[in-house]
């Protein structure tokens, strides 16, 4: 079983951070990531790995989603710092414009299955 950092430190912010996430978090998590619905996987809303609250994690996986709105667009440094700390605990980072999952959902989806294990995609559907 590989470590997963999580940090119950940050459980309080995580759980404000759910109850007021962003439009984009909000479709993403409803109309895919919720209760199994994709692939069968759980995913976890804000989840605290060390001193970061990530947007959406796949333990599983070892998959982290971050949704990018225009809070991000002077963040890229700290963004990139993050993602280099987070590749090295061992997780894949996959960023999303928020403005895709707006608008073009299905791509969205893609963009998750690329990042999936075969293993994962050819798993018959149960």
């Amino acid at each position: 079983m590989t470590k997963s950092y999580y940090n119950k430190k940050l459980k309080p912010l995580a759980r404000e951070l759910r109850k007021h996430g962003t439009p984009g978090e909000a479709i993403l998590w409803a109309h895919v990531l919720r209760a199994k619905r994709f692939y069968g996987l759980q995913f976890n809303r804000q989840f605290a790995i060390e001193n970061y609250i990530v947007d959406f994690i796949c333990r599983k996986e070892r998959l982290i989603i971050e949704l990018d709105g225009r809070s991000h667009d002077d963040k890229q440094e700290q963004d990139r710092t993050r993602d280099l700390r987070l590749n090295e605990l061992g997780y894949k980072v996959v960023r999303i414009a928020e403005v895709g999952v707006k608008y073009d959902l299905k791509n969205v989806i893609r963009t998750i299955e690329a990042h999936l294990s075969e293993e994962t995609l050819n798993k018959p559907i149960e």
